[in-house]
C-alpha cells in the first residue's frame, strides 16, 4: 500500500504524505515514494508547481524510529529524497497542515515557499536526542531566519508556533485551519499560471548558487549524526525514552 497520495489540480501537483496513524513519520517507503514523486513531477510537462502536505492531524513527526522495517527494499533512501528536492527545477511549496518534527520541520528550509496552518507548530528535537540537525538546516535556517533565531530553534528543542515561524522568516504566510489548503492552492495556482520556462529559469538563478553549500552541509551533518548516534548522550536519550523519564545530560 502506498504511503503517498498524488493529485493534480490543473498544473499543480499535490503530494500528500499518507501515514496518518504514524503522524506521517518518514520510513524507507516514504523516502522512496517521495523521491519518486519529485522526480516524476520534474519530468512531467503538465506539472508546474508541487505542493507537499500531510494527511490527518500532522504534517510529519519526522523519522520513524520504530524497528519495523517491513518488506520494503530501499531504492533512493533519505539522501536520494533530499537530492530530488534540491534538484527539483520547478516551484516547490510546503503546506504545513499540523505538527512538524525533525525532517517535518527542516524540510521547510528546502522549500521555495512554506505556508502554515494557524494551529501548526514545528520542533527540531535534535539536541534533546543527543544528536545534531539534518537536511541542510544548519545552512538554510540561518540564511532564512538569521543566526540567532536559527541557533535557538536548532539547539533548544523547543516548539515554534506558526506565527513565530512566520515572524522568523521560515514561513511566508499563516492561514486559518478551516481554509488552509484552499488558500495554499490559490497561491500555487498564481505561480502555475505563469510560463513554465520563466518559472524554471528564475528558480535556477535563485537556487543554483546555493546547491553546492546545501550538499556540503548535508554531508557534514550526516558525518556528525553518524558519530553522535553512537555517543553516550544519544544512548541516554534513548534509554530515558524507553524508561519514560527525562534524560539526564549532566555528564554528557
Amino acid at each position: 500500500m502506498s504511503v503517498v497520495r498524488i493529485q493534480d489540480e490543473g498544473a499543480v501537483r499535490i503530494v500528500e504524505m499518507n501515514r496518518p496513524d504514524a503522524l506521517n513519520a518518514f520510513n524507507a517507503q516514504m523516502n522512496d515514494e517521495l523521491a519518486d514523486a519529485f522526480l516524476d513531477a520534474a519530468k512531467d510537462s503538465g506539472v508546474r508547481v508541487l505542493v507537499l502536505t500531510g494527511s490527518g492531524r500532522a504534517f510529519s513527526a519526522g523519522a520513524d524510529l520504530s524497528k519495523r522495517a517491513g518488506d520494503h527494499q530501499e531504492r533512493h533512501g533519505f539522501s536520494g529524497f533530499l537530492d530530488a528536492v534540491i534538484d527539483f527545477p520547478k516551484p516547490f511549496l510546503v503546506a504545513v497542515n499540523g505538527l512538524g518534527v525533525g525532517i517535518g520541520a527542516t524540510i521547510c528550509g528546502l522549500a521555495d515557499i512554506t505556508y502554515m496552518a494557524q494551529s501548526a507548530r514545528l520542533r527540531c528535537p535534535f539536541s534533546s536526542l543527543g544528536v545534531t540537525a539534518e537536511a541542510s538546516s544548519t545552512y538554510q535556517f540561518p540564511r532564512l531566519m538569521g543566526h540567532q533565531r536559527a541557533f535557538w530553534f536548532l539547539l533548544a528543542s523547543e516548539w515554534m508556533t506558526a506565527e513565530q515561524c512566520k515572524e522568523a522568516g521560515l514561513a511566508m504566510e499563516v492561514f486559518p485551519d478551516t481554509d488552509f489548503l484552499p488558500q495554499v492552492m490559490r497561491r500555487a495556482k498564481v505561480l502555475a499560471a505563469m510560463p513554465i520556462v520563466s518559472l524554471i529559469a528564475t528558480k535556477k538563478l535563485l537556487v543554483d548558487p546555493l546547491k553546492d553549500q546545501m550538499r556540503q552541509s548535508i554531508a557534514a551533518e550526516n558525518r556528525r549524526l553518524g558519530e553522535l548516534f553512537q555517543g553516550a548522550a544519544h544512548l541516554e536519550a534513548r534509554k530515558a525514552f524507553q524508561e519514560k523519564r527525562p534524560p539526564d545530560f549532566s555528564d554528557h
